[in-house]
């Protein structure tokens, strides 16, 4: 039984359990359908069994050897997979200004920090992708590499991953959810990297914090796991993560990453200066502006939101939930602006 249908098929008994609301009281009526899912482990027949098998059948879209659903967003990948493949005094090789996650995994493992730098693209004042030359794994039990980056630059992972001949490779793919979905995006990390830990919600669609965790070592990361996971976990949200794939996965799903895809594309024909590797981050610049006042002038001119600025270019964030209507307006916004 799916997640999915165990959340339909919900008991209907008189219950004297948690959650208190009984899927009758609702605090926030616009939410109500969302309380009618929100089950406990004791509310139904063997819930354990309904999300190994949902993340078994996850494993078999990815081409992974394990993957697991995550509530608690991809923070908690991170940390999973630090606690699972290091001993308490290794050595942990981080970029130095990446995600908190990544500082905290070490600390949380006990295990000592050692930093790499990255380069800046002085083009589009970005950080550069991770070469195999700059990092130096002598010692080294694991190294944590960010691919895409925010902005949306790729690193190669598989010639990574090959100079990692006794470290761990963990990649954080946590914005790029969308990638082994459509052949048009950068290759995934998912069936390379030891552990590659992406965010559902960043780009796929999914409800916050959802993540996925996914294992292609031979270590059980389960038992990491339960040790920074609640004992009560969201059914509702597991279930939306598996919905979530199954949405990816389904012809409905590709077909309409595929037209997300092809719309970015006839947007990169219009003469802009266009940066990044993920078409889906929208890495723009105009000369005679920095990226703050490009940022300053889509936002107060056109009313347009962009994701993240800095001195030289601006970065508008797209995913699975980018309609032609909004691209439409950014794309008649940048032939004004051209």
């Amino acid at each position: 039984m799916s997640l999915l249908a165990l959340l339909r098929k919900q008991n209907r008994k008189t219950l004297f359990t948690t959650p208190s609301h009984g899927q009758k009281f609702f605090i926030f009526n616009k939410l109500r359908n969302i309380y009618k899912y929100d089950i406990s482990e004791t509310d139904a027949h063997d819930p354990q069994t309904a999300l190994s098998e949902a993340e078994k059948r996850a494993s078999k879209i990815y081409g992974t050897k394990y993957t697991h659903f995550l509530t608690n967003g991809s923070t908690s990948g991170i940390i999973t997979s630090v606690l699972t493949c290091t001993n308490k005094g290794d050595k942990v090789l981080i970029w130095r200004n990446s995600h908190p996650s990544h500082h905290n995994a070490v600390k949380l493992a006990g295990c000592e920090p050692v930093f790499y730098d990255l380069p800046i693209n002085k083009e589009w004042g970005v950080p550069d992708r991770t070469t195999p030359d700059i990092l130096n794994l002598n010692g080294i039990k694991a190294v944590i590499v960010t691919s895409p980056t925010y902005e949306g630059i790729v690193s190669d992972i598989k010639e990574i991953k090959k100079a990692c001949k006794n470290t761990y490779l963990i990649v954080d793919e946590a914005h790029g959810a969308l990638y082994p979905f459509s052949d048009k995006l950068p290759e995934s990390a998912v069936k390379i990297a030891d552990f590659t830990i992406q965010s559902l919600h960043k780009t796929a669609g999914g409800l916050n914090p959802t993540a996925l965790l996914h294992v292609n070592c031979d270590l059980d990361a389960s038992k990491a796991l339960s040790m920074i996971n609640t004992t009560s976990p969201s059914y509702p949200l597991l279930a939306s993560i598996e919905a979530n794939i199954n949405y990816l996965n389904s012809k409905r799903g590709r077909k309409s990453l595929n037209e997300l895809i092809s719309n970015l594309e006839e947007l990169h024909t219009i003469n802009f200066n266009f940066g990044g590797d993920d078409i889906t981050k929208i890495l723009i610049k105009k000369e005679g502006l920095s990226g703050y006042e490009l940022s300053k002038k889509l936002f107060k001119e056109f009313n347009i939101e962009d994701e993240k600025t800095n001195e030289i270019s601006t970065m508008l964030l797209c995913g699975i939930g980018t309609d032609d209507k909004k691209l439409e307006k950014l794309r008649k916004t940048l032939i004004k602006l051209s």
